[in-house]
């Protein structure tokens, strides 16, 4: 097995981050994920990746510093978690939770707590994987997460969606609205350039909301706070490549089936 790497403020720069490594479209967005990783390192962020050009990392750093809106004090909440292409399969993810739950356990936490999709959603966990690895569904919200939660204590409280979530209502019911962060490499240009491009070629209102503090990201209607787009008022997908023009309608038109169905 490969061995891992921590990043942290010292060896950032010289670092990848996985993501978006040679995508120069996305250049911008790679140096704005690098600063928010930078920032959050000072509240105990850790960034855990393998030691190799390849996307197989964690993140994860306290559920009270998260950029997620749930109530969950005690906890380490996991964000993006990725293993990919020839290592599936190899144990990496199996090692990866188990150094997240080991820093949990020394740091005297109740465990570990995220966010999935309740049936597969892009850019964030596979529940069902992580159900099968011990954790289990605390809640789940009408547009589809679940809050998953791997106690290390059991008396211990059960983490809560914030009621922002739990009401799901965007900052506008017309047309588009999209929220996402510098926590994605990909976001900045494909949301500000692809989408840009795709609502008005269909002449689709659009308001794109940036989450930048971490007050922002707590209070968001959507625990998909990478990206998450919705259509008038409903929420629609936490897939990124529904900002270009050839996936839209292709993305709209499942969404749309899922719905009526």
């Amino acid at each position: 097995m490969e061995k891992f790497i921590t990043l942290n403020g010292s060896n950032i720069d010289n670092e990848h981050i996985c993501c978006a490594i040679s995508d120069v479209k996305c250049i911008d967005g790679y140096a704005l994920k690098k600063a928010w990783l930078k920032r959050e390192f000072e509240n105990g962020y850790v960034f855990r990746r393998m030691d190799a050009r390849a996307k197989v990392f964690m993140e994860y750093g306290p559920a009270e510093k998260g950029w997620v809106p749930i109530h969950a004090p005690g906890y380490l909440l996991m964000n993006c978690f990725w293993v990919s292409g020839q290592y599936k399969g190899k144990g990496y993810g199996k090692e990866l939770l188990r150094l997240a739950l080991e820093d949990a356990d020394k740091q005297g936490k109740n465990g570990l707590v995220t966010v999935a999709g309740t049936t597969k959603f892009h850019f964030m966990s596979d529940a069902n994987w992580l159900l099968r690895q011990g954790f289990e569904t605390v809640e789940k919200t009408a547009s589809g997460f679940s809050l998953l939660v791997r106690k290390l204590k059991s008396n211990a409280e059960n983490p809560t969606f914030h009621n922002s979530v739990k009401s799901g209502k965007p900052a506008d019911n017309r047309g588009i609205v999209v929220y996402y962060s510098d926590r994605c490499p990909f976001c900045a240009y494909h949301v500000n350039v692809s989408l840009k491009e795709s609502a008005a070629k269909r002449k689709l209102p659009l308001k794109i909301i940036k989450l930048e503090t971490l007050e922002q990201a707590q209070t968001a209607p959507t625990p998909g706070t990478i990206f998450s787009l919705f259509y008038d008022g409903k929420f629609v997908t936490t897939d990124l490549s529904i900002c270009m023009d050839s996936r839209f309608d292709k993305v709209m038109e499942k969404y749309n089936r899922q719905r009526d169905s």
